[in-house]
């Protein structure tokens, strides 16, 4: 494998298209994979790996699920890409619409990042404002305005931002900590006038899962109302994650804008945002706000998504998901009361992540003190038992319909090994 390290490294930066590829969070070189099928991936050594990372979300259904890769054959077939509106983007527009109530229109864009940038600009040419506000570990891509003190990928990078953003874009953006309302209210007092946004995960997943804290997201919306600012949804993580629809559907609180990818595409580039009709109306070429893509609405990515919804739908696994994941949940925990070692795994539906503290976290800061360095190490063990976790300590671990019971004894048997 370490030629595949040399050979990445001399002609793409860092030897990866994403930094946290690159596993230098914990402290290895990176893996390669040459395919995967249901919740195994196949390294090119050849050692399968039983996978929590999932893609990092959307491969719900797992890998290479038969009906999905059928669906993208059928439409490769037709042609790859026309940048001409077909009747699929019209259909995953209705699906998703009908899905998501505080969505009455939507618009297709390539990836999560750049729906969250069409979203921040939409809603400051939609309020005549400029700032916006955001909240600390919560991860938006790695848009300008967004890299301030950021979460996941780069969250262990020095003031958790990045060089070449500009002075002006963190001027315009505010950063609060994740569930504090008090925190909130002061910066909405002092930048009310000129606050275009409210933008926020609504389970906070990229810094780990930090969970809304009781009527946190319906202060934001109430926030938001008081000084005319919208409020943004990130919903890229859990867009169809919990339920078949958003999880706006389950908190009961209605975003102005909602931004989705990862579920929607089945694994295939896509993004998109969508809300309340008189907002999305300003977007070109009916109003001001300019966004465009060649590759947007892209067939083979539209073919995907909508087959992986169709399923989904068909299936709704949710339940069976989340009584697989708290069964793992508990039998992980059940092994570190026996090891004497403090794990916090905080779980939302069949998505959880992996603390090494006494208590949850509830913000960034929380998530900064829990003992990181714990993770390195048993991430290594974990990856030489067979099983594959998100390779960062901010990293939120996913199951898929493909995790069976075998999986799960696999990964328990695997846990207990790797803890002592």
């Amino acid at each position: 494998m370490s030629h595949l390290v040399d050979r990445a490294a001399a002609v793409i930066p860092g030897g990866v298209n994403s930094p946290v590829r690159a596993f230098r969070s914990v402290g290895r070189d990176p893996i390669f994979a040459a395919k995967a099928k249901g919740c195994i991936i196949t390294t090119t050594e050849g050692k399968e790996l039983t996978d929590l990372c999932l893609s990092f979300g959307p491969m719900i259904l797992g890998h290479a699920h038969p009906a999905v890769v059928d669906a993208i054959q059928v439409a490769a077939a037709k042609g790859t890409s026309y940048a001409i509106t077909t009747e699929t983007e019209i259909q995953i527009a209705e699906l998703i619409t009908e899905a998501i109530p505080a969505i009455d229109k939507i618009r297709l864009v390539n990836s999560g990042t750049e729906a969250v940038m069409t979203a921040l600009r939409l809603a400051r040419g939609a309020t005549g404002r400029t700032k916006i506000l955001k909240f600390s570990g919560c991860y938006h891509g790695h848009t300008d305005s967004m890299l301030v003190q950021a979460g996941s990928g780069v969250a262990g990078i020095a003031a958790a931002s990045s060089a070449g953003v500009t002075a002006a874009c963190a001027h315009d953006t505010l950063v609060a900590p994740y569930n504090d309302f008090e925190a909130v209210s002061q910066l909405v007092a002092e930048h009310g006038a000129d606050l275009a946004a409210i933008v926020t995960e609504p389970i906070a997943a990229n810094m780990g899962i930090v969970s809304p804290e009781p009527k946190f997201l319906l202060h934001l919306r109430e926030a938001a109302d008081a000084c005319g600012a919208l409020l943004i949804f990130d919903e890229v993580i859990t867009g169809f994650r919990l339920t078949f629809g958003g999880y706006s559907n389950l908190c009961r609180v209605k975003p102005d804008l909602t931004c989705l990818g990862k579920i929607i595409g089945g694994g295939m580039p896509i993004g998109a945002l969508g809300g309340r009709k008189e907002i999305m109306d300003q977007l070109a070429p009916d109003g001001p706000v300019y966004q465009a893509g060649t590759l947007s609405g892209n067939p083979i990515s539209v073919a995907c998504g909508m087959k992986t919804l169709h399923v989904l739908r068909e299936l709704n696994p949710y339940e069976s998901l989340e009584t697989r994941a708290a069964q793992l949940v508990t039998g992980i925990e059940a092994i570190h009361r026996g090891a004497g070692v403090p794990i916090c795994l905080p779980r939302e539906g069949h998505m959880f992540s992996i603390f090494f503290c006494e208590t949850p976290p509830r913000n960034f800061d929380d998530v900064m003190a829990t003992d990181k360095e714990m993770f390195p190490p048993f991430f290594g063990k974990m990856l030489e038992a067979g099983i594959y976790l998100p390779p960062s300590p901010f990293e939120t671990s996913f199951l898929s319909i493909a995790h069976d019971d075998a999986a799960i004894e696999r990964i328990l048997d695997a846990w207990e090994q790797s803890i002592v």
